[in-house]
This record gives structure tokens, sequence and C-alpha cells, in this order.
């Protein structure tokens, strides 16, 4: 049976501090997109009312019954557009369901996660990729994995200058942007520094830290600032050595291949590209969710990337990754506990083997 983990209104204090039996129950009501009723609830300290529902990700969606099929549609490299046409709904409706889906997943990737055992070790590697227009706005993509499950630690873009060849008519595209956007800037430091943090979040309690990468100048200073100079072991693999299965970066290598094919966006020429890069970051955990938790680790394993490192215990569904919200934190639901366990209770659990 359902249990209310907090009073979803911020301003009341068992918002953040919920007591047992803080809530009694209100009745219920019957939804036009579900043949079942849904329990009402009442706070006993602000007497604000509130149903099973509000803590439901799919909270005031029109149709809630398409967002697993979107889902599979954008982790299958189908784009927007199309998607919308299989599902019967327009571009706009199919844009906000599918941003809104993204922020529920990186939200749900970051609680979901715990501490990783010793014996992990990290790859690291940026993929170039774009917004908007292919030769004046390029972006950096850093993406960090853990090697062995090749669970996807972190990913997000940043802008990067324009380089390579300069034709004159391409000079005048990147100053016809600079004059609409302005200098495009250099932030790839700054997203590959938060990007390793996300792994040193991960490796707090590993004496030993191994992260393989390419020999680009600027990351082992980063490296050693998120990881600790004195714990960390860096290895640097050229890129002149051969990409085969016995490649040091052959696991980031990998999951790049499969992002640029699984995300239509991130495809080096393609229509499906996106406008702005805060929308890309949304999406790119779309294919995040779906490699480390829905997708097997390797076509001749069973266990997906999180069941691999304890982090689930079987492979999710796409129905239940879309389950409960997770902007609560700790606090949120998860995804397996029907209703009863929040993230926090499901922590203390034994590790899945």
């Amino acid at each position: 049976m359902f249990q209310p983990p907090r009073c979803p209104w911020r301003a009341c204090p068992r918002h953040a501090a919920p007591t047992p039996g803080f809530y009694s129950r209100h009745g219920s009501y019957a939804p036009k997109c579900r043949p079942w009723p849904i329990p009402r609830f009442r706070c006993k300290t602000c007497k604000r009312t509130f149903s099973r529902q509000t803590f439901r990700m799919d909270y005031r969606d029109h149709r809630p019954d398409l967002n697993a099929k979107l889902f599979v549609l954008l982790a299958c490299g189908v784009g927007l557009r199309q998607s919308g046409r299989t599902l019967g709904l327009s571009h706009r409706c199919t844009q906000l369901k599918a941003r809104k889906i993204g922020r529920h997943l990186r939200r749900l990737n970051l609680n979901l996660r715990r501490p990783l055992e010793p014996g992990a070790t990290f790859n690291f590697d940026e993929l170039e990729t774009y917004e908007g227009r292919r030769n004046t706005r390029p972006l950096t993509l850093p993406v960090l994995v853990e090697t062995k499950s090749r669970f996807i630690v972190w990913a997000e873009s940043a802008t990067i200058p324009p380089s390579g060849r300069m034709t004159e008519k391409r000079k005048a595209r990147i100053r016809a942007d600079e004059r609409r956007f302005g200098r495009r800037r250099d932030n790839s430091r700054i997203a590959v520094r938060r990007t390793l943090r996300r792994g040193a979040e991960l490796a707090g309690d590993l004496e030993r830290v191994v992260l393989y990468s390419d020999e680009k100048l600027s990351y082992p200073a980063l490296a050693r600032e998120a990881f600790g100079a004195e714990r960390l072991v860096h290895h640097r693999t050229g890129s002149r050595v051969p990409r085969t299965e016995w490649n040091p970066l052959a696991p980031i290598n990998n999951t790049e291949a499969m992002a640029r094919d699984l995300t239509g966006r991130l495809r080096r020429e393609s229509w499906l590209v996106s406008k702005k890069r805060r929308y890309l970051d949304v999406l790119v955990h779309v294919f995040v969710a779906y490699r480390n938790y829905v997708r097997r680790r390797i076509n001749r394993e069973e266990r997906s990337a999180a069941e691999a490192l304890g982090f689930a215990p079987r492979r999710l569904r796409p129905e239940e990754l879309l389950s409960w919200r997770q902007d609560g934190g700790e606090r949120s639901l998860h995804p397996l506990g029907r209703g009863r366990e929040s993230i926090g209770e499901w922590r203390r659990r034994p590790r899945a083997a």
C-alpha cells in the first residue's frame, strides 16, 4: 500500500522533516486516464491535501500512457517529430514531454547511485558535437564511465570555439554568429572538471582511483584536482593506438559510438540537431538512463550496467524508470519500492550481488 514519504508542499515543516503518521487518509478520486481510483491524503500539520499522483513522474500529464513509449523511441534514436507522428502527439507536446522525461531521468541517475566498491576504475573522454550549426557552434561532451560495468557516471556538454580549416565563407558565418550570440567561449575545462567530480563523489571511499583517458594536456591536472593526487593512478593512451577491444579506452569508445547511434542529435551530421545546448544535455540523459538501467551491459549478458555495480537488483522496465518523481533526493520513492520505500531506505539495504 502506498505511503506518502513527505508532505509535497515546500512551506510545510513535514516536507523536509516528515514524521510517522504525519498524514491522514482523505478519500480518493477517479482519474480520466486510469481505470482505478487514486487515494488522497491530508497533512495534519499544514492541513493541505494531496494524492498519490502528486508523487508520480507523470503528475499533471494528459497522456501518461505515452511516456514509456516516447522514452523507448527516443532511446532508439528516433527524432522528436517522428516520435510525435508515431504517438499522435503535436510537436510542441512531444518536446515538452521529452524534456520532462530527460530531467526526471537525470535526477534518477543521481539518486540511484552508491559509492563504488574497491577495484572500480574509470574511462574518460570527450566527444564533439554541435548546436544549431556544425561549422560555427561546436560543443564538447565529456563522458565518464565505470570501466568494467560501462555504467555512465555523468555526461554534460559545453561550448567550444570553432576550429579546423577556415574558408572565407565559414569565417563570414562565424562572424554572423558572434554578432548574434556573442563570442563563443571555451568551457571545456569547466565541463571536464564537473564530470570528473561526479566520479569523485562515487570514489570517495576508494584508497586508489584508476583513470584511463587519452593524452589531452589538460586532463592530468583536472584529474588530480578531482580525485586527489595521492591516490590517483592516471593511464593515458595515445590516439594512434588501434581502436580494438584490447585498447584501454575501448569501453569509452564503445559507449560514445553507441551514444551517437542511439541519440540522433549526437550524430556528426543530422537534422535532429539540438538548437540549444541545454536541451541536448537533457535528452542525453535519456540515453544515459537507457544504457545504465534498461539495456544489457553487453549483448551476451543479461545484467544491466547498474546491476553489475549493485545499484539495482535487475534490469528496469521503462515504466519503472518513469514511475516516482525524483526531485526529493534520498526522500524520493524508489522506482522498485512500489510506493513503500524511499531512495534512502533502499540504499541502506545490502548491495545487490
